[in-house]
């Protein structure tokens, strides 16, 4: 049986490769695994901690389900996370609470904003603190296409990472050298640069396309890699050809529009 060689350090990847330094970034690799999360906790699939007077979202735009999109279908919790779970550089002063749904249903024709062929996404911040009466019990969709887009209930841990981006972000100067040291990892596999699984923060990858930049719709700012839903066994989720679907936000104002990557 082949033992896959497991990441090395970020001390021994630096100490290989030290001019990767000011490309590192923090990152938080989510593990799923099934269970009865509450909304008092970080999760997958799981209930969100959601204000009892807030509307729930809705989605009724057209899908693969209804060409018209009507009626309107509830969005279903993909995650939910707590900054003392995962603190990083992604959360905004004063917010401590990460949430995200979807429309359970492929859009071939969404807005700009969003993913061609994937669910359509919402994404809130919020301060757990101001959660003083809880809606109950959440809304559930009407419709939907997919078992995959109604990710199961998971528990999270996290692991916190360093992650470095895909050799085509680096100047050209220093992809040899990357090229080297993620096949020295020996397994074939690139575990320098592609940390696979849902993850808050780090870097993007680019195994399958070229990469792509984000510019801030308002105010052209380079945006930042915020989340990355992945498909796998565990919550149920399969997205693309099993593949990954990814939020930018702008890192200098989250109030401003997101964009979202199928990959």
């Amino acid at each position: 049986m082949m033992t896959r060689t497991p990441r090395p350090s970020t001390e021994a990847i630096l100490a290989a490769l030290p001019e990767l330094a000011p490309y590192a970034r923090d990152a938080v690799v989510l593990h799923p695994e099934r269970g009865e999360p509450d909304s008092g906790h970080s999760s997958i699939g799981g209930p969100l901690l959601w204000p009892s007077d807030e509307p729930w979202p809705v989605c009724s735009l057209p899908d693969e389900c209804n060409p018209a999109g009507v009626p309107a279908t509830a969005m279903v919790p993909v995650a939910q996370i707590f900054r003392r779970d995962a603190p990083g550089p992604w959360w905004p002063a004063g917010i401590d609470l990460l949430q995200i749904l979807w429309c359970p249903n492929e859009h071939w024709d969404p807005p700009a904003q969003q993913a061609d062929a994937s669910p359509v996404i919402e994404v809130r911040w919020r301060r757990a603190a101001d959660v003083t009466r809880q809606l109950t019990p959440l809304p559930s969709p009407t419709r939907y296409d997919e078992d995959s887009y109604l990710p199961q209930p998971c528990s999270v841990t996290a692991e916190h990472v360093t992650d470095f981006p895909f050799r085509e972000e680096l100047p050209a100067e220093l992809r040899p050298r990357l090229e080297e040291l993620v096949h020295e990892t020996g397994d074939g596999g690139d575990v320098i640069t592609r940390l696979a699984g849902w993850k808050l923060g780090g870097w993007p990858t680019w195994h399958l396309t070229h990469p792509a930049l984000f510019s801030c719709g308002d105010c052209g700012t380079a945006m930042t890699l915020l989340f990355t839903v992945a498909s796998d066994d565990e919550t149920g989720v399969v997205v693309g050809r099993w593949g990954d679907l990814r939020i930018f936000t702008c890192p200098t104002d989250h109030r401003h529009a997101f964009q979202v990557d199928l990959h």
